[in-house]
């Protein structure tokens, strides 16, 4: 895989512009049949990689804590939680590390909460340019009331969220009512305003993965700005196979549309060489382009104590134990 663009180039790279949609085609969704086989084969050649070394490794993983959404969805949140969470997101590294990986800094591409802690989000983050993104739309089954999740979105705009990771309804994927799923992904598209709307399939309750790539492209036609796979809290989150299949809806709407939709895999990548393979997967998918958090993003927690443990150990070769990082 070689090491990614330079700091450089990504910092020339323009934010997309929003994906404003299109018309509802059934006749496009009737047509989406997903190879299985193809799907394994493709997934097997990236499980089979050898990994990256060295620096081309530290420079991988500098990338995914910079397209990390980290993350605290616990019912025994507290604000003094997720401020050290943000304190975590603004210096992911200690100082020592950062100087010798010849870094003058590096963030997480953004913190993620529930509602009642996006203001203790938003003022822990204030003047550091990392957005806070809140979950909402009665997360994580998606089944309150639409008035409930229309307001939630609205609540969480106005406390100062900048995005908002909504739940769709799997029943309609399931009873494949596309023309519901649309207007429902149109109305939380409108109730978010400016703020960008990530569209959470819970992929792992979709059954099928012609399912995922309807829902998929029935979510991006209504416009969504980003697709995720789960809301970690599914019995099967984030897969290669399920991120090949929504990937490739991406790469199919981009060259239909001209709009780029961003990608969020979340739940169950722990590990520094999973993170690994997920960017192999959107570099060669889709391109340098979607290796820039406005575009791609890992939801993750512990994800970082094992991505920081392989810099140390690449910085002084040594393995850190892993209490030396831990999350707040």
């Amino acid at each position: 895989m070689g090491k990614p663009p330079p700091a450089a180039e990504f910092a020339t790279m323009n934010h997309p512009i929003r994906n404003a949609g299109m018309p509802l085609d059934l006749s496009l969704l009737e047509a989406i049949r997903v190879n299985q086989n193809a799907v394994a084969r493709r997934v097997s050649s990236l499980n089979a990689r050898r990994s990256q070394k060295k620096e081309y490794q530290a420079a991988w993983l500098v990338r995914a804590i910079a397209c990390m959404d980290l993350t605290t969805l616990s019912g025994d949140d507290t604000p003094g939680r997720v401020a050290r969470l943000c304190a975590k997101a603004r210096q992911p590294l200690r100082a020592d590390l950062l100087a010798a990986l010849g870094l003058d800094r590096l963030h997480t591409g953004a913190v993620c909460v529930y509602h009642e802690m996006v203001a203790p989000a938003v003022a822990a983050l204030q003047g550091h340019g990392i957005p806070v993104a809140a979950v909402s739309t009665g997360f994580p089954a998606g089944l309150s009331s639409m008035e409930t999740r229309l307001r939630e979105i609205e609540l969480s705009v106005q406390a100062g969220a900048d995005e908002i990771d909504i739940v769709i309804s799997r029943r309609h994927v399931l009873t494949r009512d596309w023309a519901a799923l649309y207007a429902e992904m149109q109305a939380f598209r409108a109730a978010c305003g400016d703020a960008h709307v990530k569209a959470i399939l819970a992929t792992g309750e979709l059954q099928t993965l012609d399912n995922v790539a309807r829902a998929s492209w029935v979510c991006m036609m209504a416009g969504a700005d980003f697709i995720k796979t789960s809301t970690g809290k599914e019995g099967v989150n984030a897969t290669l196979d399920v991120s090949l299949v929504m990937v490739r809806a991406i790469r199919d709407y981009l060259a239909l549309t001209g709009f780029q939709v961003g990608y969020k895999p979340a739940g169950g990548i722990s590990s520094a060489r999973a993170a690994l393979q997920y960017l192999t997967l959107m570099k060669e998918e889709l391109g340098n382009a979607w290796l820039q958090p406005e575009l791609f993003r890992f939801g993750a927690s512990s994800l970082l104590t094992d991505i920081e443990r392989q810099l140390e150990h690449h910085v002084t070769g040594r393995y850190s134990a892993a209490h030396r990082h831990a999350m707040p």
